[in-house]
């Protein structure tokens, strides 16, 4: 048998997972597989990045170094997830697959994806990338509960603003505490402000002369002063994305202060900066055709004579025949292009959608399983932290470790012991991928499917597993699909 030029990849997303040997984990998995397989190892690509965020500048490396070997390289990869969490980098190596540069192995999934694979393995890296996607959305929505948690309980969950420090409290858990330096200075620059006699940048002259400056020893400019006269939190209040919540933590200022203060930036013409959330239905899944950027939508309201307001979306993208100008488009328009797509779209072969169940319930197996192995190692540290803790209780009985040394490696240990308590209600709070109405398109079309659809998410979602992309060149829709879709819109056209 030929031996074949391989590359392994070994990815993981954060430093965390490094420190847990998930790398030589993956790698010695994937070099057996190799040795197997009847590969040579060329190189070996370790990556500690994100595949959903950023440009990912080593993932790019290993390809254009793939791309540089003569014939068919074969990527070496532990899962799908450890390639891509979303379709963005789909198209990219289905065309270097199609041309013959790369074939992919994944070692959990069991799967080779060459020039000449299968329509089942194609359609199953489909559905495991939609299953990986999903996945991370869970976790983004449980770290988005996390915060409402903690926010609801008046805590703060991001960095302490000026004249404040962030700390730990005797639990060791994090708190925010009174700067001892700053807090007389940020108090003054309130009641200075009161006056009504002083702009900005005044303020920011006497703030150099007071020696008031940011925690990176930095002089404060305008615009951080702007943001310390708006910002509710000092005399007691937060204000996250539009909302206000009660904080914990002891004010600076009273709120009759605060307002005074609200009065005369009012009274200068200043517009304060708004935030607010809105329930696009193309939010984060429409993309520019020409700028590749997302785009982005806004409520517009018109006000008629007769006093009534109408309110419309629009969309921002960019114009085809200059990339530099922008353009607004109506929401609703692009809506009924994509109604129109879908009433063309629907399943007529039945077993395909078979597959895509079961590669969906291939992907919830090895997320399950993932679970349970993420929640023994935290519920085994768990135990093992309570046996240090009553250890060190021991140790400081006989008078072996001192009390300051008591207390700080305590205090370490229930830090680390509230979370890992968090990590385990995340884990619990993580949903299976899902598919919406995919039986359903057996006997109607996507559209009926979907304007059935009261809740934006459940469209949204719904999308997602429909099109493979949806960019926007100008006011024209343009869209691709998802096996098996992508198999029978042609032959659908010629029957609507």
């Amino acid at each position: 048998m030929q031996t074949r030029k391989a590359i392994i990849l070994v990815r993981v997303s954060t430093e965390e997972q490094e420190e847990r040997h998930s790398l030589d984990a993956q790698k010695a998995r994937l070099v057996e597989y190799c040795h197997r397989h009847n590969l040579d190892i060329i190189e070996t690509f370790i990556i500690i990045e994100s595949s959903t965020i950023g440009n990912r500048k080593k993932f790019m490396e290993m390809i254009n170094f793939a791309k540089r070997q003569k014939g068919v390289i074969a990527i070496v990869a532990d899962a799908v997830d450890r390639v891509q969490r979303s379709f963005k980098d789909s198209v990219y190596l289905d065309d270097l697959i199609r041309q013959g540069q790369i074939e992919l192995h994944f070692f959990r999934e069991g799967m080779v994806l060459g020039k000449d694979a299968s329509a089942s393995d194609v359609m199953r890296w489909d559905f495991s990338v939609m299953g990986a996607k999903s996945y991370v959305l869970q976790l983004s929505e449980n770290v988005k509960r996390s915060l409402d948690w903690k926010l609801k309980k008046g805590e703060c969950i991001g960095a302490a603003p000026l004249g404040y420090l962030n700390s730990r409290d005797g639990n060791g858990r994090s708190t925010v505490v009174i700067d001892p330096v700053r807090w007389p200075l940020v108090q003054r620059l309130f009641l200075e402000y009161t006056k009504g006699t002083y702009t900005l940048s005044h303020l920011a002259r006497k703030c150099k002369e007071w020696g008031l400056r940011s925690k990176k020893d930095v002089y404060l400019g305008k615009s951080t002063l702007f943001n310390i006269i708006q910002n509710p939190f000092y005399y007691g209040e937060m204000c996250i994305k539009g909302k206000i919540y009660q904080h914990s933590y002891e004010p600076i200022i009273t709120k009759d202060i605060y307002m005074e203060c609200k009065a005369v930036r009012e009274g200068w013409n200043k517009t304060p900066f708004k935030y607010s959330e809105k329930p696009f239905l193309f939010r984060g899944i429409l993309t520019c055709a020409i700028t590749g950027k997302t785009v982005t939508g806004d409520i517009k309201v018109k006000k008629y004579v007769s006093g009534k307001k109408a309110s419309w979306t629009y969309l921002t993208t960019y114009h085809p025949d200059n990339p530099e100008r922008k353009m607004w488009i109506r929401e609703d328009a692009v809506i009924n292009q994509l109604e129109g797509v879908l009433k063309i779209v629907y399943c007529t072969q039945p077993h395909l959608l078979d597959y895509a169940m079961d590669a969906v319930n291939e992907a919830n197996k090895i997320k399950h399983q993932w679970h349970n192995k993420g929640n023994a190692a935290l519920k085994k540290e768990l135990i093992s932290i309570k046996q240090k803790s009553e250890r060190l209780l021991d140790l400081f009985a006989d008078n072996m470790v001192s009390k300051e040394d008591y207390h700080s490696r305590l205090n370490n240990y229930n830090y680390r012991r509230l979370e890992i308590i968090d990590l385990l209600a995340a884990y619990d709070i993580v949903a299976p991928v899902r598919i919406i109405n995919s039986k359903n398109l057996e006997k109607a079309t996507a559209y009926d499917a979907f304007i059935n659809m009261h809740d934006i998410e459940e469209k949204r979602e719904f999308l997602n597993f429909i099109f493979k992309k949806l960019r926007l060149n100008g006011s024209k829709l343009c869209y691709s699909f998802n096996y098996p879709f992508r198999k029978n819109i042609k032959y659908n056209k010629s029957k609507g």
